[in-house]
């Protein structure tokens, strides 16, 4: 079939909206496999399936034994509704689904949500439940179950840790049940990209039966491919295939996870032969680098590292300071030698190239510490000045820091480093008590979203609950508005370019790169999958044969 043939067979699928998305995929804007995406995003899942988007299927391969993954240890006590740390996200994959997954190659796919719609201002969504799913204890997943669990989300008393991702989005009493098979969401505001709200993007938003009252680590009680055989904990668990389960049944029989005090044990059991899959850390990757015995997996992902400057303090209450640090930084170098080419330059905003909406976006900032001096002195500050980052001793986090500071110093700015402790850095990570919220400079990493919108809200509109900027500007939290009401992809894409040029002029944050997110795994393992945020799908993995 010819692009024009393909082109014409498609445009009437739906509205306007997909439409304009056909136009531009016509004329080369967007990419294939983006234009599937938007497809998935608005709720044409059956025209994405067709096309071939989608998990394919595992090829032929032997069902049976035991997949053995290592795991740092969970911060707490494993519980969906509050869960915020990699090793729980990922020991909930075995057995907790959501209404869609957001796939780092796919896009949205359906789960226990066959299909969803929007109205035509796009503040009232509609999903229809995948018939026939059971939770492990038997009972059948209804309607009441999805509203009763994200009425658990947005309950300012619940101790969600999804409250700050549905701020300004959803609000209690706006999950309705219209049918034992469909939930409405009434939402705050206008939002064209809601299906990521309730996607795999809010890992918190796991699907539990409506009279869940907490303790899950008695039972594990989800939906998923496996189900519980037992819990240790600070030692690990183990999960057996679930014969129950509404799709394809797991091919390994079970899953044990081990959890580890320290990284280093976790490559030192892989190599042993005791481990089939592990996190990933620079460190650990050049502990296997070279060894055909193990293999290095990754996907693009929107996660970055933000550096925050205080636009309320001095002596970032001046955009041109803000401006001057940011215009001191080999972002290029940074991605070369921090990372090992493993991200994708960043431009000072949450808008990843890989998110569709970004579109063009104003010219790429580059290292010039001429001008970076030349903004100083027109600030007042001719000498530079001397500040405090603060940051977290986590990942590449203290090592981005050094840069940083040396890149500085060619300007002028004597950067001070206080490196803590990850429970100390986020403290209760209310603004007041929290030197990740309070901190004049500092550092902070993010993990993947599948849209910039949380990115968006939470870290920089004036009332976000996540943001150590204390950036307040009426001119930005409009252009939200204006993005958030968008339901095309040419719109949301005029409002992203109103947004980036904002935020280049104010450089309330400084996102220089965003990075891949990676897994360490044998090479006698195949069909390894996983996200940007964590989960861990290993319902397709088989073994290969010696």
């Amino acid at each position: 079939m010819t692009k024009r043939n393909e082109i014409d067979a498609v445009r009437n699928l739906s509205g306007d909206i997909w439409n304009v998305a056909v136009d531009e995929y016509a004329k080369g804007y967007l990419k294939r496999r983006d234009l599937l995406k938007y497809a998935a995003l608005i709720g044409l899942t059956g025209f994405a399936a067709s096309q071939g988007l989608g998990f394919s299927r595992a090829r032929a391969a032997a069902a049976g034994g035991t997949v053995r993954v290592g795991l740092g240890q969970p911060t707490k006590a494993i519980d969906p509704v509050t869960v915020t740390d990699p090793a729980s996200i990922g020991v909930l994959s075995q057995v907790g689904e959501y209404l869609i997954l957001d796939d780092p190659k796919d896009g949205l796919q359906p789960k226990l949500a066959l299909s969803w719609e929007a109205d035509e201002t796009a503040r009232r969504w509609t999903f229809k439940l995948r018939p026939g799913v059971k939770f492990h204890d038997g009972r059948s997943v209804t309607a009441k179950d999805v509203v009763a669990s994200f009425e658990r989300l947005v309950d300012p008393n619940s101790g969600s840790s999804a409250l700050s991702a549905y701020k300004g989005i959803l609000s209690k009493g706006g999950a309705k049940i219209v049918d034992d098979e469909t939930v409405a969401f009434d939402l705050d505001k206008s939002n064209s990209n809601f299906p990521f709200y309730v996607s795999s993007d809010v890992y918190n938003a796991v699907i539990l039966p409506a009279d869940y009252a907490g303790d899950f680590e008695k039972n594990f009680n989800g939906t998923g491919p496996f189900k519980l055989e037992s819990f240790r904990p600070k030692q690990g668990a183990s999960f057996v295939r679930n014969p129950d389960y509404w799709g394809d049944k797991a091919l390994p029989d079970r899953v044990e996870i081990k959890f580890f005090d320290d990284e280093q044990a976790q490559v030192v059991a892989l190599q042993a032969g005791q481990l089939d899959v592990i996190p990933s850390t620079t460190r650990l990757e050049l502990a296997i680098e070279g060894n055909p015995n193990f293999k290095l997996l990754s996907v693009q992902a929107s996660s970055h590292d933000v550096v925050h400057l205080r636009t309320d303090q001095a002596p970032f209450t001046d955009k041109r300071v803000r401006r001057a640090l940011a215009l001191t930084l080999d972002r290029e170098a940074i991605v070369k030698g921090l990372l090992k080419g493993r991200a994708i330059v960043g431009n000072d905003t949450p808008f990843a190239p890989i998110f569709p909406s970004a579109g063009p976006s104003a010219p790429q900032r580059k290292q010039d510490i001429a001008e970076a001096k030349r903004l100083l002195a027109e600030a007042g500050v001719p000498n530079g000045f001397e500040v405090t980052l603060t940051t977290e001793r986590a990942y590449d986090i203290p090592d981005y820091a050094v840069i940083i500071q040396n890149f500085a110093k060619k300007a002028g700015i004597d950067i001070k480093l206080n490196v803590l402790p990850q429970d100390a850095y986020y403290g209760s990570a209310t603004f007041g008590s929290s030197p990740w919220l309070d901190s004049n400079l500092g550092i902070t990493d993010f993990g993947h979203r599948g849209t910039p919108d949380i990115f968006l809200n939470a870290t920089l509109k004036s009332d976000g609950a996540w943001n150590a900027a204390h950036f307040k500007n009426a001119d930005y939290d409009a252009l939200l508005v204006e993005y958030g009401k968008a339901r095309d992809l040419q719109t949301q894409r005029i409002a992203a370019g109103k947004i980036q040029t904002l935020l280049l002029d104010e450089t309330p944050e400084i996102i220089s790169y965003f990075s891949q997110y990676s897994r360490i795994a044998s090479a006698k393992v195949e069909g390894v999958r996983f996200t940007a945020i964590s989960h861990l799908l290993l319902d397709r993995v088989s073994f290969v044969q010696a």
